[in-house]
């Protein structure tokens, strides 16, 4: 059994690591705002079009830069919750053999 909680450790840190590799981002008013993250939900960058600083005021710029980043988080946990939801069918698959289970 402790072999098999080891194994599950690992490939949670497996998973942490591809997760820290994927890119996603969010964006807002046509692109002119652009986070990205990766799937552990670190932002990573945010990128801001130089027309929007003459344009928009400051509470629309904090409002659009609110909309991306949480597009961004959204996508990251959506691949967060992809990756997560394998290992926990990979882990109850053998689970599944200490209990007698093929």
């Amino acid at each position: 059994m402790f072999d098999k909680l080891l194994q599950v450790q690992q490939q949670a840190d497996e998973i942490k690591k591809r997760l820290d590799a994927v890119t996603v981002s969010g964006e807002a008013e046509g692109g002119k705002i652009r986070v990205t993250a990766t799937g552990n939900k670190y932002i990573t960058s945010i990128q801001i079009d130089n027309e929007l600083f003459g344009a928009a005021d400051k509470e629309e710029l904090e409002e659009l830069l609110a909309v991306a980043v949480n597009k961004a988080i959204e996508q990251a946990e959506n691949v967060h919750q992809s990756e997560m939801q394998a290992l926990s069918q990979n882990m109850l698959g053998g689970l599944g053999n200490l209990f007698g289970g093929q």
